[in-house]
């Protein structure tokens, strides 16, 4: 008997309506889910194009009496924890420094310290014979570390000047309250008070900090350390731009090198004031520093082992980074060592200023569109160069500075002796020059190997003065410092 409800009976008219019937259910829900993530979408649009166009939600109210970097975090989280990530210590090949133990003690409590670059070359020793950092010269930590390692560091025995601590602490609200509200008077009074390294460690609480590089009244870049100000404006003069004022004509890009430039410098003290000064008048080249304190008779310390009346170089990252490719190409310090990345909807610098090399991705690639592996092997044959020749440039210099003393011993004509240590003089600060500079000669790496040629060649004529060889009618430094100078 023939089953009327089986599928080979049933009404076509009724599956096509099923059939149709399920196909609307399915289009109608497909319809919802993508109003669903279409709505979705448009409120997550919605929220970032929002939170761009409020960077940050004001809960406290700042100004140049709050200097405490954890305050202004409450209204900058994002770059409040990279400013706490500079803690971090991660080694690259020839920088940061891994975390060496330490046994606290009262007058360093410490537990943790960098390693001692002494240590690893004695030849360090020779050379600051006489100067505080022949007893500690360590690697350089992160910003976390600044003021700490500076108050523990055992150069502190040497009694260093008060203006020490300018690139290792947070002075806007010090400067402030010493000048009534303004930073240079303030700048002046403190040159003038005479006090002591541990005089002014009590008046200041915070390494570097937002203070010192934002406008709090709107975040915009500036500069606060009157040295700065004063050295660029020398600098500019030199140019031929009369009465420079950084903080009001420097381009926005300009001010992203211009505020690391106010510490990673080199500088001296001046007169009995021990006044901190840029010595950029001639220009920022290694041979317009060494022709500015010449022509002011400085003279930091004498060395002990050849009499020489010598000048220390500091950290001069920003007169190096001048005479680089970048530089000219207009990269500022900040893309490179404060890459932007993103948080939600907002573009903001990395604050965890530290080697490109741990964030390459970021800091090179952006410009070079070459694999890491590649970027990093050819920073570091750059570096190995440098080394090398950092090498032979130390080893001429421990070779004249032995001559020195062996001639002054044996009865060497005066003259031919003040000679070599003039030479000793101007090559051992341009090797100190690109030695404390903290790139490993990657900042411009034309410029390290041509300085350390220079030096090489000043520290073996020294060694000719003393045989009473050949003086030349210019010295090497007279014709190089005839070259223009690069950068800014």
């Amino acid at each position: 008997m023939e089953d009327k409800n089986s599928p080979a009976n049933a009404d076509p008219n009724k599956q096509e309506k099923q059939q149709s019937r399920r196909l609307l259910i399915g289009a109608t829900v497909m319809a919802a889910v993508a109003a669903v993530a279409i709505t979705a979408l448009l409120v997550n649009i919605f929220e970032r194009k929002q939170e761009a166009k409020n960077p940050f939600y004001r809960v406290v109210e700042l100004n140049d009496t709050i200097d405490d970097p954890a305050t202004w975090g409450k209204n900058f989280p994002f770059q409040y924890d990279g400013y706490k990530k500079t803690t971090d210590q991660v080694r690259t090949k020839y920088g940061g420094s891994e975390a060496m133990p330490q046994t606290p003690t009262d007058a360093d409590p410490r537990s943790v310290v960098a390693r001692s670059k002494l240590e690893q070359d004695p030849r360090l020793k020779t050379m600051w014979a006489g100067y505080s950092f022949s007893t500690d010269y360590r690697e350089r930590r992160g910003h976390a570390y600044m003021l700490d390692d500076q108050t523990y560091t055992g150069r502190q025995k040497a009694n260093p000047p008060a203006m020490c601590i300018n690139c290792h602490a947070s002075l806007v609200t010090t400067y402030m309250k010493m000048g009534n509200g303004d930073i240079m008077k303030g700048f002046d009074e403190f040159s003038k008070s005479h006090m002591t390294y541990p005089q002014i460690r009590q008046q200041v609480k915070h390494g570097v900090a937002c203070i010192d590089c934002h406008d709090p009244k709107n975040m915009q870049l500036r500069v606060t350390r009157p040295a700065f100000i004063e050295g660029i404006r020398a600098l500019k003069a030199s140019q031929g731009v009369k009465d420079y004022d950084v903080n009001t004509m420097a381009t926005r890009q300009e001010m992203r090198s211009y505020v690391c430039g106010q510490c990673h410098v080199t500088y001296y003290f001046k007169g009995p004031e021990k006044r901190l000064t840029y010595p950029w008048s001639q220009g920022i080249k290694v041979e317009n520093i060494i022709a500015h304190e010449d022509a002011e008779g400085v003279k930091e310390w004498e060395h002990p082992d050849t009499g020489a009346k010598m000048i220390k170089a500091r950290h001069p990252e920003f007169e190096m980074w001048n005479q680089g490719v970048h530089a000219r190409s207009g990269v500022a310090c900040a893309d490179c060592h404060m890459p932007y990345m993103r948080e939600g909807g907002l573009k903001i610098s990395d604050h965890q200023v530290n080697s490109p090399m741990l964030k390459i991705n970021r800091s090179c690639q952006t410009c070079h569109h070459f694999p890491e592996a590649e970027l990093k092997a050819r920073v570091e044959e750059i570096q190995d160069r440098y080394f090398n020749l950092r090498n032979v440039a130390l080893d001429s210099l421990m070779d004249l500075i032995r001559d020195i003393k062996d001639a002054r011993t044996k009865g060497v004509v005066e003259a031919d002796v003040k000679q070599a240590q003039d030479y000793q003089r101007k090559g051992q600060f341009m090797i100190d020059f690109v030695m404390s500079e903290n790139s490993m000669g990657f900042h411009a790496p034309e410029e390290s190997v041509r300085i350390l040629g220079d030096a090489i060649n000043l520290c073996r004529l020294g060694q000719l003065a003393l045989k009473g060889g050949p003086q030349p009618t210019h010295t090497v430094l007279t014709q190089l410092s005839t070259l223009p100078a690069a950068g800014h």
